[in-house]
């Protein structure tokens, strides 16, 4: 038992979670992995965006295989007991586990975050076998295979959790990446020691590998791979069984099923079965309201980051996302690099990696309410936006108008909206003319629910704002005309019958 070799922090990290309320059982991928070992097949490595429980399920997989613990009462009626080899699988093998997000304490080089791997690792193996003639001198890799020589029986899953860490850190240069790629591929690539490696990240291992280092690797994506896509992530099912587990446990709930989907959804397999956030859905359940949590460990600047790098290649394209209108786009999994980003395509790809956007049909777009927040966050603080900004500005100005009746300010406000440098306002179409209402009414999104082709009546409305923080209050009923005026579409609406009523 050792810090990185059969340790006891992946099991008590597993059974935290799993004695959480809201725990949903994802043993079952297990059934696909364990075929995998000992086999050509034995490495492959899975990239989600943050916060979609890559490493819930990393520690899982080490409780589950790790000779350092007993997990039986862990796994005992999971998913994974119902299968016949549970048994003979459990508890069988050496597990080294490493949490590659964690650096030493005031790093600032790669020597220093690599030498501690290394160091604590070689520590595990020399305790673990010491009738093994080792010499601490060697590379890590021949210390391993030296084990195996003397040992046969002694082989290793490696479960490697944010593999992909260590490119984001400031201290790190094109040299010490290629460096890190190198001791991957030493330690694991045709290692007859090696069992099974797994790997988890938020990019795949072909952006940063030139072709041979790590193609042992077999990479699963959420949008290139369907397989193991039901385990990372909420499904629609998942979430219902949750929603109900929280009506029984909350005496006063004032969450919603339809508000955890229009916060949380957004994201999908590449089979097209819709995926919650599941870091957020959990902590609404468990706080019992809906929020900001997955995007709370991140401000909007995360988002401008990105944005910043060519704003007037994307400024038109973020007014038609913003206003719920998904966005041709070509996107590439391996162009989504945070450090060269300078065309539009690039951008996109790293938000779609990311999470920021999701990609569907060829086009991308803003998947839920929580990051929708953030990009309107984004808009009213950032000037560099251009007319998007300027139109965000006049957002509160346009609600308080339309609220007090003051047709002569709404005419003004949609007038100025008329009259900026944006090439898509030019109120030819409603396409147009909806993206205008939507930053102009940008921070309405504080107060109302804005829906959009709503049905109402006997018909369908362009826009419904239902209230959301005072239910009581006036909701705003929007009809778009073009070349027909403001008397044709108040009869329609007679017309139609349109009545906006707040269920409860």
């Amino acid at each position: 038992m050792g810090v990185y070799l059969n340790n006891t922090s992946s099991y008590e990290a597993y059974r935290k979670v799993k004695n959480s309320p809201y725990f949903v059982d994802k043993s079952h991928i297990l059934t696909k992995i364990i075929p995998r070992i000992e086999t050509s097949e034995n490495c492959l490595c899975i990239t989600r965006p943050r916060r979609f429980g890559k490493s819930v399920i990393a520690n899982m997989m080490a409780a589950f295989f790790s000779k350092g613990c007993n997990a039986e009462e862990l796994f005992n009626g999971s998913q994974i007991s119902l299968c016949d080899n549970y048994k003979s699988q459990m508890n069988q093998y050496n597990v080294i586990s490493l949490s590659l997000n964690r650096i030493p304490n005031n790093c600032t080089s790669y020597g220093q975050y690599i030498d501690r791997i290394e160091s604590r690792l070689k520590r595990d193996l020399i305790h673990s076998f010491p009738d093994t003639d080792i010499c601490e001198q060697d590379a890590l890799w021949d210390i391993l295979t030296d084990i195996y020589a003397q040992e046969n029986s002694a082989k290793f899953i490696f479960i490697l959790d944010e593999w992909d860490y260590i490119f984001h850190r400031d201290f790190v240069t094109e040299e010490d990446k290629a460096s890190y790629i190198d001791f991957l591929s030493n330690l694991l690539k045709d290692q007859p020691y090696v069992s099974l490696a797994y790997m988890t990240g938020i990019l795949p291992i072909a952006k940063y590998s030139s072709g041979s280092e790590l193609n042992m690797f077999a990479e699963y994506t959420m949008a290139a791979e369907e397989l193991y896509s039901e385990y990372f992530g909420f499904t629609e099912k998942e979430v219902d069984v949750l929603f109900e587990k929280y009506l029984q446990n909350e005496p006063n709930p004032q969450v919603t099923r339809e508000g955890l989907r229009i916060w949380y959804d957004g994201y999908h397999t590449k089979s097209g079965e819709r995926v919650y956030n599941p870091r957020s859905v959990v902590l609404a359940l468990t706080n019992n309201n809906l929020g900001n949590y997955w995007t709370s460990s991140g401000p909007y600047d995360e988002i401008y980051y990105y944005v910043q790098h060519n704003i007037a290649a994307v400024q038109d394209d973020l007014a038609q996302m913003i206003s719920g209108i998904p966005v041709p786009a070509k996107i590439s999994e391996y162009a989504a690099t945070s450090m060269r980003l300078s065309t539009k395509e690039e951008i996109f790809s790293a938000m779609v990696v990311y999470g920021f956007l999701t990609y569907e049909n060829g086009c991308v777009s803003i998947p839920n309410k929580e990051l929708m927040d953030r990009f309107n966050e984004m808009l009213m603080k950032e000037q560099s936006l251009g007319y998007i900004y300027q139109l965000a500005q006049k957002s509160e100005k346009m609600l308080a108008a339309t609220l007090a009746g003051d047709t002569d300010t709404m005419t003004e406000i949609l007038e100025y909206a008329h009259n900026t440098e944006s090439p898509l306002l030019s109120y030819s179409s409603e396409a147009e003319l909806t993206m205008i209402v939507n930053l102009v009414y940008l921070q309405a999104r504080d107060r109302y629910r804005i829906e959009r082709e709503d049905k109402a009546g006997i018909g369908y409305v362009d826009f419904i704002f239902y209230p959301e923080i005072d239910w009581n209050a006036d909701g705003i009923i929007l009809e778009l005309k073009v070349d027909h005026t403001a008397e044709e579409a108040l009869q329609q609406i007679k017309d139609r019958k349109t009545i906006c009523i707040r269920l409860f």
